[in-house]
């Protein structure tokens, strides 16, 4: 969401207040001065009734416009954050509105008596959770006849029905009119809140986005670059012209890092299962490990979506700085097919530590909740000395195409000769050799 975007919804709703502000505090002062005022200036109301009833209407005025404004600056009221009017406003307000309803009443205006209460009991209702706002809202109906009826008979006027049932219509209209533009206010706020939480919800997450590529590129790259730095350091005496080609390749892979960081950060970079297994291939090898690659070819032509690849190409980057960084393995196992609808990574070694450390990071975990979110699942579990990364994924895959390399298992980097069987790779190295891949060239030793 943009800047512009975030001003104008806060114009909108300052706009909404304003409008709020003028229907409810700016409708109930012009129904004071008009109606009650109107009944002052008449030349017909006695003087020892307009004082009293003039200096009323200006404290009810004031007290009113007081209170409705500080509800507007409220929170919604609900029953689990009910809201409360100051005491002393309050009190003036109710004051005020007696004195206004007494003594229209003493001359038997049925008609004005009730307006000045009406607002009160509207005024003190917004402070209220819906509950008990409606309680109040039904009982001043049904009491807002008594006054007015118990006159009417008392004077024996014939106005009995008019006196009785107009001040309740009253009320409950009074009623409706104030708290019908609090509610759109109030939904309004509720709104407001919701879309800037969910605003906040969004960045924490695509922090929480950034801070894992980011930990999963850096702590990948700089565990390869000590590890090729610790090998060019034991070949200077051994092979010059070997350790002169892994420092090129150390200031390469520094390079990739920083490139790979700009790419993070600028939010372009997108990770591949493909490329992770292919450079899982190259990083083990130059560990002196063996690496065995299982592929189905249906789990390759499978039309897995870009989002599955990345997620399934986390899981393979994290499990192989896992092996590197966290055990002593000499064999490491990668499969990676279709079964039941659902596409399968695993991810093996052996030479796993007593105590494996990746169980203590957050690397795995994070990853978890993000395949759960996917609707796939990672587990992980130490059986013996081997520690076995399982990652699997929804997926919709075709029908596998009829190709030349019938061999279900497929082995990287090398293929297996002629005469062995496909359930038998040949080890990408010999298990003597110090290193069985030249990263720099990519080809098997």
């Amino acid at each position: 969401m943009g800047d512009g975007a975030i001003d104008g919804d806060a114009a909108g709703l300052t706009s909404f207040r304003r409008y709020t502000w003028w229907t409810v505090p700016g409708m109930t002062v012009c129904v004071l001065a008009v109606f009650v005022g109107e009944w002052i200036l008449d030349g017909d109301v006695p003087l020892w009734a307009r004082g009293p009833a003039a200096a009323a209407l200006a404290v009810e005025v004031w007290a009113s416009v007081v209170l409705l404004s500080r509800r507007l600056a409220l929170l919604p009221v609900t029953d689990a954050h009910p809201g409360g009017p100051p005491l002393g406003r309050l009190i003036a307000a109710v004051g005020a509105g007696v004195v206004l309803a007494a003594f229209p009443l003493a001359l038997r205006d049925y008609g004005l008596w009730p307006v000045a209460p009406a607002l009160v009991v509207s005024i003190v209702a917004t402070y209220l959770p819906p509950r008990r706002r409606r309680l109040l809202i039904a009982g001043a109906v049904v009491l807002a006849p008594l006054p007015g009826g118990l006159v009417s008979l008392a004077a024996g006027d014939g106005e009995l029905a008019y006196a009785a049932l107009f001040p309740a219509g009253l009320v409950a209209f009074t009623a409706w009119v104030t708290l019908g533009p609090l509610w759109a206010w109030d939904t309004a706020r509720r709104l407001d809140e919701a879309r800037r939480l969910e605003a906040e919800l969004a960045v924490r997450e695509e922090r929480l986005r950034f801070a894992a590529d980011l930990h999963d590129i850096q702590g990948h790259h700089l565990q390869v670059i000590a590890l090729k730095s610790e090998l060019a350091a034991r070949l200077v005496d051994l092979d010059p012209a070997r350790a002169a080609a892994e420092l090129k390749e150390i200031r390469r892979l520094s390079a990739d890092a920083l490139s790979d960081t700009r790419a993070v950060v600028q939010g372009y970079r997108r990770t591949s299962l493909d490329d992770e297994i292919g450079n899982a291939t190259r990083v083990l090898a130059a560990a002196d490990i063996d690496a065995k690659m299982t592929l189905d070819p249906a789990a390759v032509a499978a039309g897995l979506t870009d989002s599955a690849r990345h997620l399934l190409g986390l899981v393979m980057r994290e499990a192989t700085t896992n092996v590197l960084r966290h055990s002593r393995a000499g064999h490491a196992e990668v499969d990676y097919r279709i079964a039941d609808g659902r596409a399968r990574l695993r991810v093996s070694n052996d030479g796993v530590e007593e105590h494996p450390a990746a169980l203590d990071g957050t690397g795995l975990r994070t990853l978890a909740e993000r395949l759960k979110a996917a609707g796939g699942e990672l587990t992980w579990h130490r059986d013996s000395d081997r520690f076995t990364v399982t990652a699997t994924l929804p997926a919709h895959s075709p029908e596998p195409k009829p190709s030349p390399e019938s061999p279900e298992r497929k082995q990287l980097p090398q293929s297996p000769e002629p005469n062995q069987s496909p359930q038998s790779p040949q080890p990408t190295r010999p298990p003597t050799s110090p290193v069985s891949r030249n990263p720099a060239d990519g080809a098997a030793r």
